[in-house]
């Protein structure tokens, strides 16, 4: 699962990483959650782009977004291309989810504590993701997305069985790429980062509370565990 992440370089270096298009600078955001509007990098005509949708996949079939029983915040990569809600944004609508970190939980219950989860030795992290376009039958546009989860790899798995997909730049171009119209291109793409490519660290549990915001939920003076 991904349920909470953060992205707190400075706009134009993620502007720069990910070679992308983008006017509107955008604050650091330390605890990203499921509803709220968040940054995804997507393909268009002639170059890459920058935009907000909203973190939560609504189907383009749906008629009432508020009658969904669950917010598609995830998709599972290895049955994405067999779901209904999936199969569609995975042939033609793949972007990526720009993320310096994120987090998880793990413990017994009632008393699970949050782990920061980053790149060994910092920096910016492509996140796989899919996004669609909602059109109401009143006029009404929203485009959201979700993040595509992968089993967890050796440093996650004490943590979390699953983790987000996370690519690597020089896959970036095959993953946008949507001409093809299918899938099958990019099932290579649908694995764990390498064990060495994360490390965690104890987050404060502040972090539990989706309005607290700002670099305290981090608890940067915690030892880094991996």
């Amino acid at each position: 699962m991904c349920t909470r992440y953060n992205l707190t370089a400075p706009a134009e270096a993620v502007r720069t990483f990910f070679k992308a298009k983008g006017e509107a600078d955008f604050p650091p955001r330390y605890n990203i959650a499921p509803t709220q509007p968040t940054l995804i990098v997507r393909q268009s005509t002639d170059a890459r782009e920058l935009v907000l949708v909203r973190w939560g996949l609504i189907p383009s079939w749906v008629k009432d977004p508020s009658q969904l029983k669950t917010t598609l915040i995830n998709a599972r990569a290895e049955g994405a291309a067999d779901k209904p809600s999936f199969r569609g944004p995975l042939r033609h609508r793949r972007c990526l989810v720009p993320a310096t970190g994120f987090y998880e939980w793990s413990g017994r219950p009632g008393a699970k504590q949050p782990y920061h989860i980053t790149p060994r030795g910092g920096g910016i992290m492509g996140l796989g993701g899919l996004w669609e376009h909602w059109l109401g039958a009143d006029g009404s546009e929203l485009e959201t997305m979700s993040i595509l989860t992968v089993a967890a790899n050796a440093t996650i798995a004490p943590l979390h069985d699953r983790m987000p997909l996370i690519l690597a730049p020089q896959d970036f171009d095959l993953w946008l790429d949507c001409r093809p119209g299918t899938a099958e291109h990019i099932e290579p793409l649908l694995r764990p980062a390498p064990n060495d490519f994360l490390e965690f660290r104890e987050a404060s549990k502040a972090l539990n509370n989706v309005r607290n915001e700002g670099p305290a939920v981090l608890a940067d003076d915690a030892p880094r565990l991996l």
